[in-house]
């Protein structure tokens, strides 16, 4: 997983803390973090191509959420940015040298060992990011720091 999913995933916890009437340019939510602003933005329009964010151009345009928080997943704003595909393709090397040799006709008709373990391991942490919304990450922050709403809304809001 790429770093943008975490830079994505704490815009979008920022952005819930703000009025969902107001937009923060990419410049702003990449400053806040020290994060490069063409990057971000690059993540931040790939959420708005998924619906997470929505864009408004112009002398107050940027970006806010696209739908409430309780209904967006981690597993959203990870396939937007890193995209769906399994994170472990078997190539088949258990057919190749030696071991094809030793798994014999038997071994081509069976499911790969290897291969089921990791798609057991991905079904369960992409189920795990599907159950994880940006309202309840944001709850753990509010719980972990009671400020930091205020703090963020504070320094969104300063120009």
């Amino acid at each position: 997983m790429r770093e943008g999913v975490e830079w994505a995933v704490h815009c979008c916890i920022n952005l819930s803390f703000i009025s969902p009437d107001r937009a923060v340019p990419a410049a702003r939510l990449a400053a806040f973090h020290d994060l490069p602003t063409a990057y971000l933005n690059k993540q931040l329009n790939a959420l708005g191509r998924a619906g997470i964010v929505s864009s408004r151009s112009g002398p107050r345009g940027g970006f806010r959420l696209g739908r409430e928080p309780e209904k967006i997943t981690l597993m959203d704003v990870a396939a937007a940015i890193d995209g769906s595909a399994r994170a472990f393709l078997c190539t088949g090397i258990r057919h190749q040298g030696p071991a094809g040799r030793i798994a014999g006709p038997a071994g081509h008709r069976t499911p790969c060992t290897v291969s089921q373990a990791f798609s057991r391991a991905e079904l369960a942490w992409r189920r795990r990011l599907a159950r994880q919304t940006i309202a309840g990450l944001a709850d753990e922050v509010r719980r972990a720091n009671p400020a930091a709403p205020d703090h963020v809304r504070h320094w969104f809001d300063r120009t």
